[in-house]
């Protein structure tokens, strides 16, 4: 198993430790120490023999799954291949959101393999992976707790700003129509270097500018829907009436009015010989009614209109049907010959597809460039072994199991294809019960898309897809909710949405957290003061061990080793994976 080394060399790709002559290094993100980075080193050290050692993780994931193959021994063929090395203690480093140099505070794993049921129980317990490092903030000393967050989308609403997201997509692949405004403002982020800390998930994904609902953007629209509305004056009473051949996209959105008491302009006033003053969304109300009108002239207007006031556009109890869903603004509305053709194809990144490899450089050349100019970093920087090792190295096995998705489950890429070219990218895990959104990285030339804002609202999209045929994969995991850090609120926007609790994991709604997270960082959402953990370990000596290539339980591990703080370690690890997972995945003990 000895394998020569050359110094300068990267050796922890396939193997979480090595050993060198009794001597080890732990290296971070670009070389800075961190809890990001795995056992690795960049060459052996001088006065070694120069000979690594590995640890036998993938001896032994090779042994479980050739004799799973061969069918022998039963209590074999029932072991999880999920294999990790949990590193002892808690680490200190640098916040990617406050800046504080030791505040951020994180336990971790490196996962040399798992499966998707272990993940999803480690994620619904607050674990998040960064490539096929795992790790978990440890919420009550951490600078800025961060909450996993999760959405569900088979109840999710469209938000006004959400709305305006769609239609500036669609309008540009209808049209090729750029609206005006400035995307180039992206919120804050951390840098690669600290990805771990600031939340790897989805710090990227969000265009804050286009997503919050402020009064300023409310009162904006307000104006612009009066001024149109003052603007129809000038119109001819009978052009107002007649039916337009075309609509605008989106012109069918109410409008949220805010009155602006202003001094009449010249000419501006009340003029009996002019058109009364309307809003706009009135006058889109009549051309509705007008339209029903000319469809159905027989029947004309019977039941659409209210006594004692003007008609009503939609009856009363198909007025919320008539809302368009997420769904029909992503592609209900495009015509059969638009301006540009966008495809969102999912391909698997591990073990990498044929579809992959194939647009493996054209997608990391979109990396590069959206690193280099969002990020700001030099061109020597995002290189193709950074860009693999963190976003494309997943631990996730490759499952397609008959009651699965039909992609399966595992790590994804989504690429998102303009007119042929890739011009974003979504990382994305899919899970027995959920989507997992890791990453977003795109072509800074169409940030006037909002690619943040859509891919999100796509993946969601998406989810709601796969739920067709898996029922119980049903909601969208979007990472950490930092509630201390305001860059870091727009997750709470996609609502309906639950925070885990931090100790008793179980998923609380946000509008019952907020109240507390305005008055603490750090808060217990279960209100019930009994509640306890009920996925905890309660029986530690039935946790898997892997120790000189042999796999025996706790119990009789411990037995056999001397080291009074093996013991500490071990049981440290069984809390924080819990009872299933502790029983299911193998711990490799050195």
């Amino acid at each position: 198993m000895a394998v020569p080394l050359r110094e300068g060399t990267e050796t922890a790709e396939g193997c979480p430790r090595l050993r060198w002559c009794g001597w080890r290094q732990r290296r971070g993100l670009a070389g800075k120490a961190g809890p990001a980075g795995a056992w690795a080193a960049s060459g052996v050290p001088l006065g070694c023999s120069g000979r690594a050692v590995h640890c036998g993780v993938a001896a032994a994931e090779h042994r479980v799954r050739r004799v799973r193959k061969a069918g022998a021994m039963a209590s074999w063929a029932t072991l999880s291949p999920s294999i990790v090395e949990y590193f002892e203690g808690e680490d200190s480093y640098l916040c990617g959101y406050c800046k504080n140099e030791t505040g951020s505070r994180s336990n971790g794993m490196w996962a040399h393999s798992m499966t998707a049921q272990d993940y999803q129980d480690l994620i619904d317990r607050g674990w998040r992976r960064s490539g096929k490092y795992v790790y978990k903030p440890v919420m009550n000393q951490t600078c800025c707790p961060q909450y996993t967050i999760r959405c569900r989308p088979l109840q999710f609403q469209l938000s006004k700003s959400h709305k305006k997201v769609l239609k500036k997509m669609l309008k540009f692949l209808a049209k090729g129509e750029i609206s005006k405004g400035n995307y180039e403002d992206e919120p804050m982020e951390p840098t690669m270097e600290d990805a771990v800390s600031g939340d790897f998930a989805l710090i990227n994904k969000l265009d804050i500018q286009c997503d919050l609902k402020t009064l300023g953007d409310d009162l904006k629209e307000s104006l612009e829907s009066e001024e149109k509305g003052r603007s129809s004056k000038k119109e001819d009473s009978h052009e107002l009436i007649q039916p337009q051949g075309t609509e605008k996209l989106g012109s069918d959105e109410p409008s949220h009015s805010v009155k602006v008491h202003t001094v009449p302009k010249p000419g501006k006033g009340a003029d009996l010989s002019k058109p009364p003053c309307r809003k706009a969304k009135e006058i889109r109300k009549e051309r509705k009614r007008l339209k029903l009108m000319r469809q159905n002239p027989a029947g004309g207007l019977e039941g659409l209109q209210a006594p004692g006031g003007p008609p009503s556009v939609f009856p009363p109890k198909a007025k919320h049907s008539q809302a368009p869903s997420l769904e029909d603004f992503i592609v209900g509305s495009l015509p059969d010959s638009g301006s540009h053709k966008l495809e969102v194809r999912v391909v698997r990144s591990s073990p990498p597809s044929s579809q992959f490899k194939a647009t493996f450089q054209e997608s990391y050349q979109v990396y590069k460039r959206y690193q280099m100019v969002i990020h700001k970093d030099p061109p020597d920087k995002p290189t193709v072994s950074q860009f693999t090792r963190f976003l494309c190295s997943s631990p996730l096995e490759a499952e397609n199991p008959p009651n699965g998705p039909d992609c399966g489950y595992g790590s994804f890429h989504q690429q998102y294809w303009l007119d042929g070219k890739i011009i974003a990218v979504g990382v994305i895990d899919i899970l027995p019960y959920c989507v997992s959104s890791v990453y977003l990285y795109y072509d800074p030339d169409y940030s006037f898309l909002s690619l943040g804002v859509y891919s999100a609202l796509r993946e969601i999209a998406f989810t709601r897809q796969l739920h067709e045929k898996t029922s119980q994969l049903s909601y969208y995991y979007m990472g950490f909710y930092i509630h201390s850090c305001p860059k870091m609120k727009y997750k709470g926007q996609y609502r309906p949405s639950d925070l885990l609790c931090p100790e008793t994991y179980v998923w609380v709604p946000i509008e019952q957290c907020l109240p507390s997270l305005e008055n603490s960082k750090y808060c217990r959402f279960n209100q019930d003061p009994e509640a306890v953990d009920e996925g905890r370990s309660k029986e530690p000596d039935r946790l898997q061990v892997f120790h000189k290539k042999a796999i025996v339980p706790y119990g009789v591990y411990k037995t056999q080793q001397k080291d009074p703080s093996e013991e500490a370690t071990v049981l440290q690890y069984a809390s924080l994976v819990g009872q299933a997972c502790s029983e299911r995945m193998l711990l490799f003990r050195n």
